[in-house]
C-alpha cells in the first residue's frame, strides 16, 4: 500500500497567503494567496522534490492538504470604555492588543 503524504497549510494573517510544509516531503516550503492556487502548486512542486531527494517510492505519490486557520473575533464589550482598559484586558489574556 502507496503512503498518503501529510501536507500542512497555515494561514498567515500578516501576509495574507497560505503557508504549506510538510515533514513527509523534504525542502517543501511555499505559499499561495487561496488554497486552490497553493493546491496547484503542490501538485506540480511535490513530485519535482521527491525525484530530487530520490524518494523511494518515486515521485508519483497521494498527498493529503491538511488546511487550518484560526480566526478569534472577540465581541466589543460597551462596559469597557477606555481603550486602554481594553488593551490591559487584552494584555491579561495574554492576547495582541487591537484596541
Amino acid at each position: 500500500m502507496v503512503k498518503v503524504l501529510f501536507i500542512g497549510a497555515k494561514w498567515d494573517a500578516e501576509a495574507a497567503v497560505w503557508v504549506a510544509t510538510s515533514d513527509d516531503v523534504p525542502g517543501l516550503v511555499t505559499e499561495a494567496e487561496t488554497l486552490d492556487a497553493l493546491a496547484a502548486k503542490l501538485e506540480c512542486m511535490v513530485p519535482e522534490l521527491l525525484d530530487a531527494n530520490a524518494y523511494p517510492e518515486g515521485p508519483d505519490i497521494p498527498f493529503e492538504l491538511l488546511a487550518r486557520r484560526i480566526c478569534i473575533h472577540f465581541p466589543v464589550d460597551q462596559k469597557i470604555k477606555s481603550r486602554h482598559t481594553g488593551n490591559a484586558v487584552l494584555k491579561q489574556a495574554g492576547l495582541p492588543k487591537h484596541f
